[in-house]
């Protein structure tokens, strides 16, 4: 948030939660599920966005329906081909959309797979302005549903996070979506940090704290402990690649070090200097994840890279 509107938005916290933490907690759920605007912001934005839609003209298109009645948008490459292929899903992150994973969504294509790219529920092509993780999980579901099962899915940021909370089958009444194996970009290994920091950013107190955090059980039916997708890479025995940069400021590089203390199948690759946006479409994180993409699942297994021993970088 711009500091005015920081600052008033603080006010408004405190003036509500004197009157009722209930209130203020709710609100502050429904303000944290708001998603921002689609509008790319800044030059760099505005030519990676463009040059994701000219990636994606063309592909076949398709809306997807949740159980709640929110939409995602889904692409498709390659759905007219003709044999055996490969499946691969995409998600992207907070505030982000597939038009700006375009690099790597058709680096995939290029190997002949059918890759489907979902625009989660109030980004890209998706209608509405409001997004939570069930919201995001029941995205995964629709798209496996709509295509059938997938070889991997690749997710960054809060797409790589609800992907494994949907592979480990975490979100009640909605069925795993486990892939062969999973790729993981910039991705937070738990949810509690990023609502505390919310909420303390917005000024709430332990009250109107408690009454967010419990939000995500009302919505979910999970509480937000739960949704640990760091312990979970350790019970779904799945090839992952955890690939970050440590110079990461959105999502701290100890969250990769968590996925790697998890999962005894995670092989943790560093892409230092690529920020946490980047990352995403840079040569050399493609070509690593086509590589590993490639590799046969003992392959996977048997070269699990050792945990690095330095300390993570905020």
């Amino acid at each position: 948030m711009a500091n005015f509107a920081l600052k008033v938005t603080r006010l408004g916290f405190s003036l509500l939660q004197s009157v009722s933490p209930t209130l203020a907690g709710n609100a502050a759920f429904r303000l944290f599920c708001r998603t921002p605007s689609k509008r790319p912001k800044g030059e760099k934005a505005r030519a990676a966005h463009a040059d994701g839609q000219k990636a994606l003209a063309g592909t076949e298109r398709f809306d997807l329906r949740l159980p709640d009645g929110a939409h995602a948008y889904a692409y498709r490459f390659n759905g007219g081909a003709v044999g055996m292929r490969k499946r691969y899903l995409m998600v992207h992150g907070w505030g982000s959309s597939i038009d700006y994973m375009a690099g790597l969504v058709t680096a995939l294509a290029a190997t002949g797979a059918e890759v489907i790219a979902v625009d989660l529920p109030g980004h890209g092509r998706a209608t509405g302005r409001s997004l939570h993780m069930g919201q995001a999980v029941n995205a995964i579901r629709a798209a496996e549903i709509r295509f059938g099962s997938f070889d991997a899915v690749v997710g960054h940021s809060f797409g790589g996070a609800a992907s494994m909370v949907g592979a480990a089958g975490l979100l009640p009444d909605v069925p795993a979506v486990l892939p062969d194996r999973l790729v993981l970009i910039g991705s937070p290994s738990e949810m509690q940090w990023l609502f505390k920091g919310f909420g303390k950013m917005i000024g709430l107190g332990r009250a109107s704290q408690s009454v967010l955090e419990r939000k995500v059980h009302d919505v979910t039916g999970r509480r937000l402990e739960d949704f640990d997708a760091g312990k979970a890479v350790g019970e779904i025995r799945r090839p992952v690649l955890v690939v970050h940069a440590e110079d990461d400021k959105e999502v701290s590089a100890s969250h990769a070090r968590r996925y790697a203390a998890f999962g005894q199948t995670v092989r943790l690759h560093w892409a230092n200097g690529l920020g946490h946006r980047r990352i995403v479409n840079a040569a050399p994180v493609i070509d690593t994840i086509l590589d590993f993409l490639r590799e046969s699942d003992f392959e996977a297994e048997a070269e699990i890279i050792p945990l690095p021993t330095r300390r993570a970088s905020s």
